[in-house]
């Protein structure tokens, strides 16, 4: 594995004391570099995210271009949900539109759990790539909360009010604590690969939990 010259993001995660304060890109590649744009006109979120060689390069891009402290793996928190069974599509000017919405404890009990090595090899694999060959910098990883994710997965996409997914908590409570339940098995399992592979911290966004 590459050595870390630049280890400042990780000081400050830690709360030790460091030089100056680190920066990194939030939203994976920087969205104004001419580079990234190219790519995206020619392929999709998922496209990118299933070529190793191609994810990691836009992976790279923040950090190559603008020296920040630490990258954040390309991807989406959609990114496991297919695994699971779930039909979704990230569309440009929407975002995430999930065909098989969740509406019944029969459509939690049709979710599947994964196997990272098996159902998203992809990643790690551009994971080991960026870490041991690639990056000077720490890479980090990240998940979807449960709260967030079966807010999508109920909502079958973005939405200004989420009552589906509020109407849902309290008229099927059962299927609601189910697929909590299997959401984060499934995010202990994911972060979990991501660790193994070679990521040197790990952000869970729950974008929605407090709406």
């Amino acid at each position: 594995m590459s050595k870390i010259f630049n280890d400042t993001f990780l000081k400050a995660a830690r709360g030790e004391a460091t030089d100056y304060v680190p920066v990194w890109y939030m939203r994976q590649a920087g969205r104004s570099q001419p580079e990234y744009r190219e790519i995206k006109e020619k392929y999709s979120l998922f496209e990118i995210t299933h070529q190793p060689e191609l994810c990691a390069y836009v992976t790279r891009l923040p950090v190559e271009q603008y020296g920040v402290d630490a990258a954040i793996l390309y991807k989406d928190i959609m990114t496991p949900l297919p695994a699971m069974g779930v039909d979704v599509e990230i569309k440009s000017g929407i975002g995430p539109v999930i065909s098989n919405s969740v509406k019944t404890l029969a459509d939690v009990e049709k979710l599947g759990t994964i196997n990272p090595e098996s159902d998203i090899p992809y990643v790690l694999d551009t994971i080991k790539l960026l870490t041991e060959e690639q990056l000077s910098v720490p890479l980090i990883g990240f998940s979807g909360a449960p709260f967030t994710l079966a807010s999508y997965m109920i909502e079958g996409g973005p939405s200004k009010n989420y009552n589906k997914t509020k109407a849902f908590m309290y008229a099927e409570p059962e299927a609601w604590f189910a697929l909590m339940d299997k959401l984060g098995d499934m995010v202990i399992t994911y972060v979990k690969s991501q660790i193994m592979a070679g990521v040197k911290a790990i952000q869970i966004f729950d974008s929605w939990v407090a709406r």
